[in-house]
């Protein structure tokens, strides 16, 4: 910490000085922490040895394919009231004329000066993956994740340090189940392994992202697969609620960010984007249709620390095609950097699949808990996610009753 740092500090209260002091804490020990958590969960199901956690209902018997979802968009529908934080001292603390923030992530943007763009999302309300394979959205904003999930676990890290006790984490206690997203606002995300697979050896290799805490408001310091981000539209523009409200439109974008370098800034708030006149979205999704690329789901997970809820895709691209599509990969992006090669070992074509690989970032390195999940579960599935498939639907099924 520097010297200007100190200074601030100095002049903050007190329980804005505990509440950096449990938000430090938390960052540095994420991995660990994310452990410790899923053991206050005995009876939830876990995807193998990773402390995800799932149920029955978010949990296909196999890999699905993308396109045999069905996604529904309904009237977003309320959440408990008992979820309110604001008089959980460690979670919104007081600032020096004696009020309160109104919500955890006005904390973190004044106590840590980083700031995020509060945008809509699509909210998960339902669904039933072992059954019908249908999603239920409503819509929030991204903040919901950071003034619930991000918050509890503030609570969880504060009483690992002895400045609360167990029963006295409120918001974990007005949750309650952790799988059901009905009892919070739940931000959903697509967690991606790509694999980039040749089929002359049958070898697959994969790339992973780092995650800045500097640069993130969500599991800093952690591998992820690549690429992830929170499924919601381009824009706050009404036209592109209904052209965004597509699980593969929002994988596209992603990798477009996160492996090419693109812009966030896709002119939505000017008009919704055209897919098919985009020629890296054009290319991808010719690559589904003819079968050089296959997408599979494989369930729905819940972190036990932050309640971070991820859909679990695979995706694997032909090597020819995969070359041809991310031959301009970057290494560097705005949450972090990527990691394709194993310690100091050259590689052009990322990490290789193997038992090895998946054990280490399963269960040896610091992997977030859907990374880890979707990493086992591949492995697990390898043959019938790696095997050609009938040409798929353009588009995701979907519906909407707003």
């Amino acid at each position: 910490m520097t010297s200007a740092q100190r200074g601030v500090r100095d002049a903050l209260t007190d329980s804005q000085r505990a509440w950096l002091q449990i938000r430090d804490y938390l960052g540095e020990n994420r991995f660990e922490l994310g452990r410790a958590a899923a053991a206050m969960y005995p009876h939830h199901l876990k995807i193998g040895p990773t402390p995800l956690l799932i149920d029955r209902r978010w949990t296909p018997t196999g890999p699905v394919p993308l396109s045999d979802l069905v996604l529904a968009l309904e009237r977003t529908r309320p959440v408990p009231a008992s979820l309110g934080v604001d008089a959980a001292t460690v979670v919104i603390p007081e600032r020096p004329d004696g009020s309160r923030y109104e919500a955890y992530s006005d904390a973190i943007a004044d106590l840590t000066g980083r700031t995020f763009d509060n945008r809509s999302t699509y909210r998960l309300q339902g669904g039933d993956l072992g059954g019908d394979g249908q999603l239920v959205f409503g819509l929030g904003r991204y903040f919901d994740g950071l003034d619930t999930g991000e918050a509890a676990a503030h609570e969880f890290a504060a009483v690992q340090l002895g400045l609360l006790s167990p029963d006295q984490q409120r918001i974990r206690v007005a949750i309650g189940d952790p799988c059901d997203p009905s009892r919070r606002p739940t931000n959903f995300a697509i967690s991606t392994l790509t694999l980039r697979y040749d089929r002359a050896t049958g070898a697959a290799t994969f790339l992973l992202h780092w995650r800045d805490p500097q640069k993130v408001g969500h599991a800093g310091g952690l591998y992820q697969v690549l690429p992830t981000g929170v499924f919601q539209a381009a824009g706050e523009a009404a036209w592109n609620l209904r052209n965004d409200f597509d699980l593969w439109r929002s994988m596209i974008r992603e990798y477009a960010e996160e492996m090419l370098g693109g812009s966030e800034d896709y002119g939505a708030e000017r008009a919704p984007i055209d897919y098919d006149a985009w020629p890296f979205a054009a290319a991808m999704t010719h690559g589904l249709v003819e079968g050089s690329i296959r997408v599979h789901v494989l369930g729905l997970g819940f972190d036990p620390l932050t309640f971070a809820t991820d859909l679990l895709t695979v995706v694997v691209i032909d090597s020819a095609l995969y070359d041809d599509l991310f031959g301009g990969m970057i290494s560097t992006f705005d949450e972090g950097h990527v990691v394709s090669a194993l310690d100091d070992e050259p590689s052009t074509d990322g990490v290789p699949l193997t038992a090895e690989t998946v054990a280490r970032f399963v269960e040896g390195e610091p992997t977030q808990a859907a990374g880890a999940a979707v990493l086992w579960s591949a492995w697990q599935h390898r043959a019938s996610c790696s095997a050609s498939s009938p040409a798929s639907r353009l588009r995701m099924n979907a519906r909407s009753c707003r």
